[in-house]
């Protein structure tokens, strides 16, 4: 055969029960899920900022980098709702390199899936016992969020996913804000299919189980950039794309019509201090035209300790992203200001 089995992994429920959430970090959860909520269906007007590493590969940086992320939210929150990217997963175009946490709790170590599921657990409560902030992680895998269904308030289905049917799905029987992102090729259809396929209810096999979902009524899209037959990047973010998105949306008979910008990826061809000028923008493309404002909720950012990337090897840095190029703290400090003076 051409699959082997390395190990038995327990259930979620099994995981939950030996590595429980706190009562004050249940409370801390429901609280910002309602804060969450209010914003998608527009009661609340605060705009939405989801920054953090492109992906969370260690403990101790990941949690310093939230912890800082909470003091700067002390100062912003009355204008903005901070949710730190913890992504434990990392899609890999040709299957090759860092795969997340999840797989490879130690960077330079084989695969160990086992060690992994416990890593992002441990690593996501911790942030939220530190911080009061619950994060965003990314639905690569639609199974493995049910060991973190219970801590997150956010999540996200890539590029590379948005089209398929189990992802939509599971999507559906959410009751957080799921982001579909635009395919790779850019394609806004694609993209608002998969918000109409997770805003119904649906009936399919999950985890082994015969499960009917309620439709998620807090779907949206997440604007990513697309790159076309040549590989040259496709940003749409600009204004142009926006108002293309407001009309499409109008087209449809869509719940809470709603949209992030992801300021990296394709949209900067991953030139990560592009960011900075691409946030400013978006923002200002939402004050010309109110009903941007309304359809446009926040902006995702990759930023961690230190900016730019690095190789995993012995000399690895502290704070520093293996895999895409971020924003350094300082920068990103800077640029959440500057978001809460102008939304």
């Amino acid at each position: 055969m051409g699959m082997r089995i390395n190990a038995e992994l327990p259930l979620p429920a099994d995981l939950k029960a030996e590595y429980p959430l706190s009562d004050n970090v249940v409370r801390i959860k429901e609280k910002r899920d309602r804060e969450i909520r209010d914003i998608f269906t527009g009661k609340s007007d605060k705009f939405v900022v989801i920054v953090g590493p492109c992906s969370a590969d260690n403990e101790d940086s990941v949690c310093e980098y939230v912890s800082r992320l909470a003091r700067v939210n002390e100062k912003v929150s009355d204008r903005l709702m901070l949710i730190p990217r913890i992504y434990t997963n990392k899609p890999r175009t040709t299957g090759e390199g860092y795969k997340g946490m999840l797989h490879q709790p130690e960077p330079d170590q084989a695969p160990d899936l086992l060690a992994g599921i416990i890593a992002i657990r441990k690593m996501h409560t911790r942030a939220i016992e530190e911080s009061g902030l619950t994060a965003a992680d990314e639905m690569l895998y639609p199974e493995n969020r049910s060991y973190l269904d219970d801590i997150l308030s956010y999540e996200a289905v890539g590029a590379r996913s948005v089209e398929n049917q189990q992802h939509r799905l599971t999507a559906s029987g959410m009751d957080i804000p799921v982001g579909m992102k635009n395919p790779t090729s850019g394609d806004f259809s694609v993209m608002l299919n998969s918000v109409v396929a997770a805003q119904s209810s649906h009936t399919f096999i999950y985890r082994g189980l015969d499960v009917t979902t309620d439709g998620n009524d807090l779907a949206h899209v997440i604007l990513r950039g697309g790159v076309d037959k040549y590989g040259t990047c496709i940003p749409n973010y600009h204004y142009e794309d926006l108002v293309r998105l407001l009309g499409a949306y109008q087209q449809r008979e869509l719940k809470n019509p709603a949209a992030i910008v992801d300021a990296n990826h394709s949209n900067s061809n991953k030139q990560f201090r592009e960011q900075i000028r691409i946030v400013s923008e978006v923002l200002h493309s939402r004050n010309y035209n109110p009903e941007l404002k309304k359809l446009v909720k926040g902006v995702m950012i990759e930023s961690y300790l230190e900016e730019g990337c690095q190789k995993i090897d012995e000399n690895r840095v502290y704070g520093k992203s293996i895999t895409d190029p971020c924003l350094g703290w300082e920068d990103t400090e800077r640029l959440i200001y500057k978001i809460a003076d102008e939304c």
